[in-house]
């Protein structure tokens, strides 16, 4: 098979996308800076390094290449809508990050006055935690053990629970969004754990459940500042820290 084809077919959809797109013309400069930064890192950053010999059009590193160049398209539309008057004019815009879906309008979502559990959400210890979730649970290091444990969904969502309202969930769902955000001012940030992508959102925002495939939701609760990410095919929320500094660095104590 001709190596170039991939390239060729994502040539193609990433020429339909700019005809779709309105955007500043040149684009911010911070805008730029970070998507060739994206663009020029080494696969080994974000992805780990490829086993056996390295070849340069071996399916693995296409796959990868394209993918980098996907993800950087992807930042780059989303960080210009945020950054321009015309952006924040827009109808509502959706990112799918984490296993989680982003809804970004232009006005403060109405606030959550309720508080929803999530589906079969129960209080677990560790010999329960073993036995009910099959992905590998992990913790905060830098936060010290949990003051409780819950299990949710049947096993799909992990959250543990510190004082002074800190939240950490982790959870499986790497194509379908699990949980959803409605958002406004002020605009979410680009940021990163370590060499994993991530998204601090600064402001409480209401917080929802998408509990089954023909999207039905379940409006849980308003929620606080939170960091969020993806990390070894597993997604992490960690909310309830005060600043994107310091959120950065409890999740880089991940163990």
């Amino acid at each position: 098979m001709n190596s170039r084809e991939p390239f060729d077919d994502l040539e193609a959809e990433l020429l339909a996308l700019g005809d779709l797109l309105d955007v500043p013309a040149p684009p911010p400069a911070d805008v730029a800076a970070a998507v060739r930064a994206r663009l020029e890192a080494p696969d080994e950053a974000a992805h780990g390094p490829v086993s056996g010999p390295a070849r340069p059009h071996s399916p693995v590193r296409r796959r990868r290449a394209r993918w980098k160049v996907v993800t950087a398209v992807v930042l780059v539309v989303i960080a210009i809508t945020a950054a321009t008057p015309q952006g924040r004019a827009a109808v509502v815009r959706i990112l799918r990050f984490a296993g989680i879906e982003l809804r970004i309008g232009d006005t403060p979502p109405k606030a959550v006055t309720t508080v929803t559990p999530l589906p079969y959400e129960h209080t677990v210890d560790q010999d329960g935690l073993k036995a009910e979730v099959k992905f590998q649970v992990r913790t905060l290091k830098a936060l010290g053990e949990p003051e409780r444990t819950t299990v949710s969904d049947k096993g799909r969502i992990v959250s543990m629970f510190w004082p002074g309202g800190v939240r950490f969930d982790q959870f499986e769902g790497v194509l379908d969004p699990v949980l959803f955000k409605k958002l406004g001012p002020p605009w979410p940030d680009y940021t990163k754990v370590g060499p994993y992508q991530a998204w601090w959102v600064p402001g409480a925002h209401p917080l929802g459940y998408l509990s089954r495939p023909d999207g039905t939701e379940i409006p849980l609760r308003q929620a606080g500042p939170t960091l969020i990410w993806q990390q070894d095919a597993l997604n992490y929320r960690l909310e309830g820290v005060k600043t994107e500094e310091e959120a950065v660095r409890v999740a880089t104590s991940l163990g």
